[in-house]
């Protein structure tokens, strides 16, 4: 049977409408893929390039991988970028998900965590093309697997610095809390620094073993206040707000890690030294980007902005001009390149 011009067009307008419909399914699907569209050209001076993140845990965990996240968005933003992301990707997954964005042609795709490090190793022999990136690792394999992590010794070492200069009684103290590196090197680069800068420094530390217990890093951090410890740094994520309760509790000085910690504590809090992975993972894929990454072991510190000090806030004005130029001078020393830490 033929069909009349009107039974045509009402055929026509339905294709169009189903294509419509299925073109906005599609939409809803790479957006909650983790699509995050491209940001435009480059203006770094390299290519643009299309940058893949996975993450061991959700995104808005205010934590580690919202840490990723931004770092993402940052360059997406000041790189122009194409990027998407996977998160809540579990080590069993790992494999597929790397090889579905390789097989979609990414240029970079970054495991945020060393989980991913011995999987990224496996797969990256088959994409030579691409590059594949592990965050806080040091693994690497020609020619196209490095890993990205920043300088904690230098961290600890400027924490421990200001704490020995900031202190009236002559011991500072330093808690962590896992017992792995990247949390052990703070510790001891805290110890480096307080001892380098005040010989005479008395420096009590431990690891407490774990990140969640804020109890027992409070109770931690009262046992060296009452040996006579005026200033605590505690590094333990979430269990580091004990350390600086307990400082408040007792009167004495913290020195937050890994973000500005002086909300927590704004009489308390002197400064904080944060690590900055967001920028640290910009610096290393605008590298890939300009054709001058190798395959090693990426390690970023103070020189490149990934490692800085927070603002002293109220303490700006309480803290003598002596003090501050030799912490200033510090930093400039660690920024220069004049002085090296590596991690231990």
């Amino acid at each position: 049977m033929r069909m009349g011009k009107w039974a045509k067009s009402m055929a026509v307008l339905g294709v169009c409408v189903l294509m419509i419909v299925l073109a906005a399914c599609g939409s809803d699907k790479a957006e909650n893929s983790g699509e995050s569209g491209a940001a435009g050209k480059s203006e770094s001076g390299g290519k643009s390039l299309k940058v893949a993140l996975l993450t061991p845990g959700p995104v808005n965990d205010n934590g580690w991988n919202a840490t990723a996240y931004a770092g993402l968005m940052k360059i997406k933003e000041e790189l122009g970028a194409e990027t998407a992301y996977s998160e809540k990707v579990s080590n069993s997954d790992a494999a597929e998900f790397i090889r579905g964005y390789a097989d979609d042609g990414y240029d970079v795709i970054i495991g945020h965590g060393f989980e991913y490090g011995d999987i990224m190793k496996d797969i990256a022999p088959d994409y030579k093309d691409t590059w594949f990136l592990v965050n806080s690792s040091t693994i690497s394999q020609e020619p196209n697997l490095a890993s990205l992590s920043l300088n904690n010794s230098e961290q600890g070492y400027l924490m421990g610095s200001i704490a020995a200069l900031m202190s009236k009684s002559g011991t500072v103290a330093a808690i962590g809390g896992s017992d792995i590196p990247p949390i052990a090197n703070s510790v001891k680069g805290f110890e480096l620094g307080a001892k380098e800068t005040v010989p005479s420094i008395k420096v009590l530390s431990t690891m407490m073993g774990g990140d969640s217990d804020v109890a027992k890093a409070k109770e931690t951090a009262i046992s060296f206040i009452e040996k006579g410890a005026d200033v605590v740094m505690t590094n333990a994520n979430q269990a580091g707000l004990g350390g600086i309760e307990a400082a408040q509790q007792k009167g004495v000085l913290a020195i937050g890690s890994n973000q500005d910690q002086n909300p927590n504590g704004p009489d308390t809090v002197v400064t904080s030294v944060i690590q900055d992975y967001p920028e640290a993972m910009k610096v290393v894929v605008e590298r890939i980007q300009k054709g001058e990454m190798k395959a090693e072991s990426q390690l970023l510190g103070v020189k490149d902005g990934a490692i800085y000090l927070a603002p002293f806030h109220s303490f700006e004005d309480k803290i003598s001009k002596d003090i501050m130029d030799k912490i200033n001078a510090i930093v400039e020393t660690l920024k220069s390149g004049e002085k090296v830490i590596g991690n231990q």
